[in-house]
């Protein structure tokens, strides 16, 4: 952006990395503002654009990784609308969209030609259908062929699509099994460290247990990680891993679909990867 006056003869605008850069009445670029600018009008207003523009980001981010996380249709219409914005365009470009049986790496979004995509032939195509689909990986059958075509294509996604955790729902469970238990036993030294894992990782914790709400079949189903219902300095071991519906209702694992199985699965992995691990060789 362009240079603004500020107070004493100095110019301030919004540089790299959305800092606020300062040059003196001599046209020299300063290493840092100086502190008698901290206040100044100008300058209060770049740091609260700044702020606004990485909210802005996140939000945008947010909604595009819930778009695919649900795999929901989403308006062409919508899409050109939205393109020409810097933070939206970002999210959504180079994720794998689907439309009439087509399949491509989203590449523009215009009003006279449609969604542009790069498809797994290398060619340019246009999707001039009414709604696409941004998929979750666990939903494309083609996955491993696109990731290498895609790392081949230098794709950079911001929103995790192609290199997400993903995790295949087993075709059948031995009788009698309701829950997961691959994740179970991992120690934390405190539950409040798992509760920190947790709240990095962008999950709740309601009742003990790390929670993820998944949108699938037209219902949405929770999937349960437990941590722990003890005092929060008190050391406490993971558990299970179960769906339920948001009712609380407790659904067997057959009846769990492909996102929402991968998606708890995905949670309950990255939340026992922050356990403590033992120094076996320390040991002995």
């Amino acid at each position: 952006m362009g240079w603004l006056d500020a107070g004493t003869g100095y110019q301030v605008r919004l540089g790299e990395n959305r800092k606020v850069q300062c040059r003196n009445g001599k046209g020299k670029q300063l290493s840092s503002v100086p502190a008698s600018l901290k206040d100044d009008p100008q300058v209060v207003r770049l740091r609260q654009l700044a702020e606004w523009l990485d909210r802005h980001d996140a939000e945008c981010l947010s909604a595009v990784d819930g778009w695919m996380v649900r795999s929901l249709p989403v308006p062409t219409a919508l899409l050109v609308r939205v393109w020409p914005d810097p933070a939206w365009s970002g999210a959504l470009r180079d994720l794998v969209v689907t439309a009439g049986g087509e399949v491509g790496f989203l590449r523009a979004a215009d009003e006279d030609r449609g969604v542009g995509v790069v498809t797994l032939d290398g060619d340019t195509a246009r999707l001039t259908a009414d709604v696409v689909t941004i998929p979750h990986p666990v939903l494309l059958d083609d996955l491993d062929e696109l990731r290498e075509f895609g790392a081949e294509l230098g794709v950079e996604q911001r929103v995790q699509q192609l290199f997400r955790r993903t995790f295949a729902k087993p075709a059948s469970f031995p009788a009698g099994t309701s829950a997961v238990k691959d994740f179970a036993g991992g120690k934390f030294a405190q539950l409040t460290h798992a509760l920190s894992r947790c709240r990095s990782l962008g999950y709740p914790v309601r009742g003990g247990d790390a929670v993820h709400t998944a949108f699938e079949g037209g219902r949405e189903v929770e999937a349960r990680f437990w941590l722990g219902g003890d005092y929060p300095e008190a050391e406490t071991w993971t558990g299970d891993l179960r769906w339920s519906l948001t009712d609380g209702t407790a659904l067997p694992l057959a009846e769990v679909g492909p996102v929402a199985w991968s998606e708890g699965m995905r949670m309950a992995a990255a939340v026992h990867d922050g356990r403590e691990i033992e120094d076996k060789a320390a040991e002995q």
